[in-house]
């Protein structure tokens, strides 16, 4: 595995999403961002909040597109191109309705599974072939609510699911180092183990 370059949350920008479960992947940049010693600024270039921190002794850029969900890929290409970072040294941090608040994996690569932020990445830096952080928030059905999955995701957790999701980021951010050093098998075992 190559070392990871860029590490992307996932979001809606807005106080109004700050804290819906769609934002998940912003939640783990803002927390990865302070392991990293990054600050996270505006960059008009890539409409998106960008940092430059160390992780493992290696340099990574983190990234929060502002461009709302479904546009994701203008922000995460612009950087991309313009620092010739491959889509394998890019990791893509999103909430996941297949898993439970609590549960995080890494997968490389396959279906965007309809999610809209990772559908436009993946037409944008030409493939799918980049690493993703899949953040469990469940899924309606999975947790017995009537609810519509668009109005879910754009709802904040239980208080307790926003504990299991908070620690499986944590969870996370743990195995970071290896990761982004490209040691992919032990941050994977790792993460998976717990």
């Amino acid at each position: 595995m190559k070392p990871i370059k860029l590490i992307v949350g996932l979001g809606n920008p807005g106080g109004e999403y700050e804290d819906t479960r769609h934002n998940a992947g912003f939640w783990f940049v803002d927390r990865l961002a302070r392991r990293a010693g990054a600050t996270l600024r505006a960059e008009k270039n890539w409409n998106a909040f960008v940092g430059k921190g160390q992780l493992g002794n290696s340099p990574v850029w983190l990234m929060q597109p502002q461009t709302f969900m479904n546009r994701s890929g203008v922000s995460v290409s612009g950087i991309a191109s313009f620092y010739k970072i491959t889509p394998e040294e890019i990791l893509v941090a999103h909430d996941e309705l297949d898993f439970l608040p609590g549960v995080v994996k890494f997968k490389k690569g396959g279906s965007s599974g309809g999610h809209n932020g990772l559908k436009d990445i993946d037409a944008r830096i030409g493939g799918r072939d980049y690493w993703r952080l899949r953040i469990g928030i469940g899924h309606p059905r999975s947790l017995a609510l009537n609810q519509q999955v668009v109005d879910f995701v754009l709802h904040r957790p239980s208080r307790t699911h926003q504990d299991e999701i908070d620690r499986a980021i944590d969870d996370a951010i743990d195995v970071m180092d290896d990761f982004v050093r490209g040691d992919g098998d032990k941050a994977v075992a790792k993460l998976h183990a717990r």
